[in-house]
């Protein structure tokens, strides 16, 4: 395999222990559309996060915005590319306003399968990873070679996960509506976590701690309340009367 390795430890010690490296010429034509790569970018690393280190990593960082996971990323990204290539131009369409498919990339990698909840999981991990930068660059590392151990659902008879969806949204077709309504209703015990996900046993010993399970379910539901809104005129009740974590 020609190009020189990539460098994963960098990566790995701030917490994103997840890499790949794609070319983007080998990429399907529907994952590039979103991206409008420039001629001078050959290649596309993907950049994951799976169990509790990321957020360590974060809170060692001291970062007080509101995004405090995505500036991380960002600083780190550019660390990197400060330390190890200066003078090379890179681009960050995710975090960022770019179409990224996320979910597109994982499968390629080998990362992501569907799973009755609508969150990917995998083999070790389980559902407690996530994708966390996208950086399109001129780089010339050795693609990564993709390892894909397939789907824990396959295996699964019992299905604890749709059991413990008090909502019925989990299942062989997700139903996002019944979720949404069930996360925005006043004193949702989905509201800042899913039952579902913490009733799967996969990974289920690199599961998030409590306060970057709160923090995440918090900006997923502070979206989810804007959609609500937009989509049918009114505040919804939970923005008015907020579940408090236990």
């Amino acid at each position: 395999m020609n190009g020189q390795p990539f460098p994963a430890a960098f990566f790995a010690a701030a917490g994103l222990n997840r890499q790949h490296v794609f070319n983007v010429g080998e990429l399907p034509a529907d994952i590039l559309a979103g991206l409008n790569p420039l001629p001078e970018e050959r290649q596309l690393i993907l950049l994951g996060h799976a169990g509790r280190q990321l957020w360590d990593c974060v809170q060692a960082a001291g970062l007080a915005g509101e995004h405090p996971i995505d500036d991380y990323c960002r600083q780190t990204v550019a660390r990197f590319f400060a330390g190890h290539l200066p003078g090379q131009t890179y681009r960050l369409p995710y975090p960022g306003d770019a179409p990224v498919g996320l979910q597109a990339l994982g499968r390629l990698a080998g990362w992501h399968h569907a799973s009755p909840m609508m969150i990917g999981v995998d083999r070790h991990w389980g559902s407690w990873f996530a994708y966390r930068a996208v950086i399109l660059c001129a780089t010339d590392f050795a693609p990564t070679a993709v390892i894909d151990h397939g789907s824990p659902c396959i295996d699964c008879r019992e299905q604890p996960c749709i059991a413990a969806c008090t909502a019925g949204a989990a299942g062989d077709t997700f139903n996002l509506q019944r979720c949404a309504d069930e996360r925005l209703r006043p004193a949702s015990a989905c509201a800042y976590a899913c039952l579902a996900r913490n009733a799967c046993p996969v990974g289920a010993e690199h599961r998030y701690d409590e306060a970057q399970i709160h923090h995440s379910f918090a900006l997923s539901l502070q979206m989810l309340r804007q959609w609500r809104q937009a989509s049918t005129g009114r505040t919804p009740d939970s923005a008015i009367q907020p579940r408090t974590t236990r």
